[in-house]
């Protein structure tokens, strides 16, 4: 898969400028339970724009796709919200990645200890307030990919 990608491109534009952001807020939260709408609502701008693009994806991918895993496409970056969305933290941590530190996922820190927290545990931390198992499941694996809906989510997300 290529590095540098225009949905990639677009996506960090949108990172400096959320004014830009339109996510389809009426589409998404139609199909979620309650408690998985609040998680969405508590994201921002950004991350609702990319779930919501990333679940139309699955589902234009995988038309048969069960409700819990349009819905975990939904609200799989939901554990980002834990800390203000931060564009430069966001563009280092994923930059580097592969060198991030050990870190337990709780307690939450500061600093850019918890930036790497976030990047590293955000799964959890969504999977941790998803009442719905099969949705929780999902958002947990997403990036390990160890469930076929789990694989199918982390292949469309990786697309952003």
């Amino acid at each position: 898969m290529a590095l540098v990608t225009k949905k990639r491109l677009i996506r960090l534009a949108k990172g400096f400028f959320p004014v830009l952001c339109r996510p389809d807020d009426a589409w998404a939260l139609a199909r979620l339970a309650p408690d998985e709408a609040a998680l969405y609502r508590a994201m921002d701008v950004r991350d609702r724009e990319h779930n919501v693009a990333v679940a139309k994806l699955l589902l234009e991918r995988w038309p048969d796709a069960p409700d819990c895993a349009v819905r975990a496409a939904l609200i799989h970056d939901a554990g980002k919200s834990l800390r203000p969305y931060n564009v430069w933290e966001r563009i280092f941590t994923a930059l580097f990645e592969r060198w991030a530190p050990e870190v337990d996922p709780y307690p939450l820190r500061e600093g850019l200890t918890g930036a790497w927290q976030v990047r590293l545990h955000h799964p959890r931390y969504a999977a941790d307030r998803i009442a719905d198992p099969c949705v929780a499941e999902i958002v947990h694996q997403h990036h390990k990919g160890s469930t076929l809906w789990a694989k199918r989510l982390h292949e469309v997300d990786r697309e952003f």
